[in-house]
């Protein structure tokens, strides 16, 4: 099998020796364009890839920002609603506190009496 592809190689070869200069020199610049070409499309190509990349991590780092706010305003809302319960509470002492006393100011008024 290798016999059989050394034949077509060993034409090619034969044929591209038989061509002109000229020929040699245009077939040369067509190879030089074809690769300038596909150096051209691996470079965009490379260069889409770092920018859908940019743009994957850039999503990502917004998300995670966006549940980080999302977190410290649940934390707030929560402090908000601990300070109204002990403000609550401390109100309902006093109120309890002063009645005790009135109660027991009565109390005491009537033992005189």
């Amino acid at each position: 099998m290798k016999k059989v592809l050394l034949l077509p190689i060993a034409a090619a070869a034969l044929g591209l020796a038989a061509c002109s200069d000229k020929a040699q020199n245009e077939t040369s610049q067509a190879a030089d364009a074809v690769a300038a070409d596909a150096d051209a499309t691996m470079g965009e190509a490379a260069d889409d890839v770092s920018a859908a990349s940019d743009r994957a991590f850039d999503s990502a780092e917004n998300g995670i920002d966006r549940a980080g706010d999302a977190i410290g305003n649940a934390a707030d809302d929560a402090g908000r609603a601990i300070d109204r319960t002990a403000d609550d509470a401390g109100r309902a002492v006093d109120r309890g506190t002063r009645e005790t006393g009135r109660e027991m100011e009565r109390v005491g008024n009537d033992l005189q009496n």
